[in-house]
């Protein structure tokens, strides 16, 4: 472990450690942002990345202040696991949360230890925490535009620990990560960005971008994925960047999180995007029910989603759905609809088996609360599990959404095909509504797509292995 200042990378005690719990596989923008800042104010920094490494006491051997980057539920699930470890390492060491996941937790956290919360653009307010010594008394939430520094990477590991990019083909890509904005302007009900940015967004400078990527690509990514929760909120800003990394990289591809109303509303772009190297698309569809979607205010319906899969694949860009299949409003009969989309898509392969596992969280601030008569649906709030709990209105959806999250997570330890994985997803929904099932057609699963190789997701309780592996 280093401790990394402005110019140099020592092994030197740190007097902060940033940690980062879980970041779906990838390199952790969201400490080498923050690290930038530690090191232009020569305050020495290491970070630890608990998807990596284990905690290490000599990393914690100096260390004054604390910071943990809460990006989504799965990691701020880890962290409560790994705090009483950080606590032993560090014993008088001060800590904070930052992330979207710690202002709406704040509350659970200070029952923790944590003694400051940090959320949005954090990096000003974590150094003055660190330079004054003195915590906020509230949470500070910050959606004003601030600085954004080349992101100090040196001190994390090597971009060859992380995920791969999996090509159809089986061939894999170093692959590096890169933000080109953060927040969002949409307000989508279910989401954890929303309640932090209340629909504002704040763009990464195209020079910041692209010097972040060039030295990821000095030390050997060949593909680039970008974390920014939806890349087309600014469209101009996400031309330039587009533009500027074709330009200097012509032979790095990369992946990008769009959503259906903007693969739609901006179809025009596609095409550049495409002749500047994106290879695929990960898009929030959530629900093929058009009542669902609305109740999420997702801003697309069952037709959008089959438009915009139409036209990325007469452009040659994979799209990779995202679900949220099990809500409060799923019915039996509505989840056989799902996986019967994806045959008649040839979707199955396209298709992360944890995506169809996936239950709805209510988070503390969820703008699902604002929902007429939500409230009354949901159970106290959860510490244990982080969310409001709910039921399904038929028991049996519950059941299955169990043995099925049950059945992804043995699939995954297995290392078992999609298609397998599937055909087991098909049998138990139809011996939960008493059916026999029909048998599956492995023409219907469609061609494998480029993919990462992180099988697991940002909104899935994490697994045994990942709460074991620090």
């Amino acid at each position: 472990m280093t401790a990394c200042t402005a110019n140099t990378c020592a092994p030197s005690g740190a007097r902060v450690v940033l940690v980062s719990p879980y970041e779906l596989g990838r390199q952790p923008f969201n400490l080498a942002q923050p690290a930038a800042w530690f090191g232009r104010a020569d305050i020495a920094v290491a970070c630890v990345d608990l998807a990596q490494q284990k905690l290490d006491p000599a990393t914690f051997a100096h260390a004054e202040f604390v910071a943990i980057y809460l990006g989504m539920h799965t990691a701020t699930r880890i962290a409560a696991a790994a705090l009483p470890k950080i606590r032993a390492l560090a014993p008088h060491a001060r800590i904070a949360a930052f992330g979207l996941y710690a202002p709406v937790n704040a509350a659970w956290l200070k029952g923790l230890g944590v003694e400051a919360i940090f959320g949005g653009e954090s990096e000003p307010d974590l150094l003055a925490w660190v330079q004054s010594g003195i915590a906020p008394a509230a949470t500070v939430v910050r959606r004003s535009k601030i600085e954004f520094l080349l992101p100090e990477r040196r001190g994390l590991p090597p971009l060859a620990r992380y995920a791969k990019l999996i090509l159809a083909d089986d061939t894999q890509k170093l692959t590096g990560f890169a933000e080109a904005s953060r927040g969002c302007k949409h307000l989508c009900r279910h989401c954890p960005v929303v309640p932090v940015y209340e629909g504002k967004f704040r763009v990464v400078p195209v020079e910041i971008v692209l010097a972040d990527i060039a030295q990821q690509v000095a030390v050997g990514a060949a593909h680039i994925s970008f974390g920014d929760p939806d890349f087309l909120n600014g469209p101009t800003h996400a031309m330039k960047v587009a533009e500027a990394l074709h330009a200097r990289f012509p032979d790095l591809s990369w992946d990008a999180t769009i959503k259906v109303e903007h693969l739609l509303n901006h179809a025009a772009l596609l095409p550049r995007l495409r002749q500047c190297g994106l290879l695929f698309i990960v898009t929030a569809v959530e629900s093929v029910d058009d009542a669902i979607l609305d109740k999420l205010a997702k801003g697309h319906t069952h037709a959008d989603f089959e438009a915009a899969l139409a036209q990325c694949r007469v452009l040659g860009i994979a799209l990779a759905p995202t679900f949220v299949p099990f809500t409060p409003w799923t019915t039996l009969a509505g989840y056989r609809d799902l996986l019967v989309t994806l045959l008649k898509l040839e979707l199955v392969e396209a298709v992360p088996p944890v995506q169809l596992a996936i239950r709805l969280l209510v988070p503390q601030g969820s703008y699902l609360m604002k929902l007429p008569d939500f409230a009354a649906r949901v159970g106290a709030f959860d510490e244990a599990m982080l969310g409001y709990p709910w039921q399904a209105d038929d028991p049996r959806v519950d059941a299955l959404q169990a043995d099925i999250m049950a059945w992804v997570m043995d699939a995954e330890r297995a290392a078992l095909p999609r298609a397998e994985v599937f055909a087991g997803l098909w049998a138990r929904t139809h011996a939960a509504l008493g059916e026999a099932a029909p048998p599956l057609d492995p023409a219907q699963f469609g061609a494998p797509i480029p993919h990462h190789s992180e099988p697991w997701y940002c909104c899935a309780e994490p697994t045994e292995t990942q709460l074991a592996s620090f």
